[in-house]
């Protein structure tokens, strides 16, 4: 597992959308709202399409920024062969990137982008990212038109979409180091426990990088997992602890925060853009967090896997962000 640290990195800005049970969540600040899951679109992909150019050209207009000033344009989404984000790509005239970790993909982006900037071939990124619920539960589980009943341990996943810009231009966010996470399979093949299954990749890479960069949990004024949901995050401070011999304090999951109790939600939030939506709308607005490691964790599984009674693989990557 590689663990290194960024030079003079920086989180220059970002641009949220959410769907209609996201806006009426735990968040506290939001760019732009849906009031529909089609948004003017005919399919649900093309409106996860849409929902992409619009984090996309907002962010770039919100900067002043033309599209000759992005060197490149990293990420992915869940939908098969990342369709959505390759659709959204074609649009612009940018280098592109295509990545896939299920819902790490965000993480991952930002790793790939700081890179490529920290070793100076290029110079302005942009990473995207989203989820649409239900472009992903009827091509990972079942369409919701046909009311299949759900257990306690399935999260929900999030409608919304992710822009971020990233340079060497200084800004209240650094983006300090990372570690990027091994593919970790425990043998759970359950698809509506995504938490149990991503929980042991999530701890492996949380210990790796506190000790690859000698620091202990209590380091970081938070650490932030991605989309375990309420049944994986337990799991997951279980396992470090009977693992790692490591407690958890500091600890929140975005899929936990997201939403309401009130909300029909199973055990909370997931998806690639869960994470972001809930650091860029929740968690960075609280002053009180000054070193955050973020650890996106994702499912590395595909209907057919699961429907041979396959295994699901997961893996985690974490990145550390500093906040003035």
């Amino acid at each position: 597992m590689a663990s290194f640290k960024f030079k003079n990195v920086y989180l220059n800005d970002y641009y949220t959308v959410v769907g209609p049970l996201e806006k009426n969540s735990h968040l506290r600040r939001l760019d732009l709202v849906m009031d529909d899951y089609y948004i003017g679109e005919k399919t649900f992909e093309q409106a996860e399409v849409k929902m992409q150019q619009l984090v996309i050209d907002n962010l770039i207009g919100k900067n002043n920024l033309a599209i000759s000033d992005i060197d490149l344009l990293v990420g992915g989404d869940l939908t098969n062969q990342i369709a959505i984000s390759n659709y959204s790509a074609k649009n612009y005239n940018i280098p592109f990137l295509g990545l896939y970790s299920a819902c790490a993909t965000f993480a991952e982006s930002l790793i790939v982008a700081s890179c490529m900037i920290d070793s100076g071939k290029i110079k302005k990124a942009i990473s995207i990212t989203s989820s649409h619920n239900l472009t992903a539960e009827r091509q990972f589980r079942y369409p919701v038109e046909y009311g299949a009943p759900k257990p306690h341990t399935a999260t929900f996943t999030t409608t919304g979409a992710v822009s971020t810009l990233l340079s060497k231009n200084y800004s209240k966010i650094r983006l300090e180091s990372a570690t990027i996470g091994v593919p970790v399979d425990l043998g759970v093949n359950d698809a509506n426990n995504m938490g149990a299954a991503m929980a042991p990749a999530a701890a492996s890479t949380i210990a790796t990088h506190l000790a690859a960069l000698k620091r202990d949990a209590n380091y970081y004024d938070l650490i932030l997992t991605g989309d375990l949901g309420c049944v994986g995050s337990e799991i997951l401070k279980d396992y470090l602890e009977t693992v790692y011999n490591m407690k958890l304090k500091k600890h929140l999951d975005a899929g936990c925060e997201l939403y309401l109790d009130s909300q029909p939600t199973y055990a909370g939030g997931s998806g690639p853009a869960c994470l972001p939506i809930v650091l860029f709308n929740k968690i960075l607005l609280n002053k009180k967090y000054k070193k955050i490691l973020i650890v996106a964790t994702g499912a590395l599984h595909s209907p057919t896997t699961v429907n041979q009674r396959g295994t699901i693989p997961s893996i985690a990557h974490a990145v550390s962000l500093e906040v003035e």
